[in-house]
């Protein structure tokens, strides 16, 4: 019977060994799972950060050229040199503010001075 023990004890022993070895197996590809799951989210945070930046230039090269041809829109709009004159030395402004806002009211002297006071 002793030896009967000897296997059954021995028998019971492998079982556990294996569970042990499983359990570190176990506990490894969870800590390896863990590791490429931080690698796919960097990844994927990279990507998005690329992305968002390329859209803010997108977006501010879309502005800029808005912006030229607005510029570009407000240089055909005639203005008279006197009606320059008359802004600058009324509300102490600059030439060159006076001209962009008299451009901006379709060389309307009034809309531009009531623009201005507001």
């Amino acid at each position: 019977m002793a030896d009967e023990e000897t296997v059954n004890g021995s028998s019971e022993e492998l079982p556990e060994k294996s569970q042990k070895k499983t359990a570190k197996y176990d506990s490894a590809a969870a800590d390896l799972e863990k590791v490429t799951d931080y690698a796919e989210e960097k990844e994927i945070s990279t990507q998005n950060v690329a992305g968002a930046i390329s859209a803010i230039g997108d977006r501010r090269n879309k502005e800029a050229l808005e912006k030229q041809a607005r510029e570009k829109e407000l240089l055909k709009v005639s203005i008279k040199k006197e009606d320059v004159d008359l802004i600058v030395r009324e509300m102490e402004i600059s030439r060159t503010m006076a001209e962009r806002t008299l451009r901006e009211y379709h060389g309307n002297v009034v809309n531009a001075l009531v623009a201005l006071t507001n």
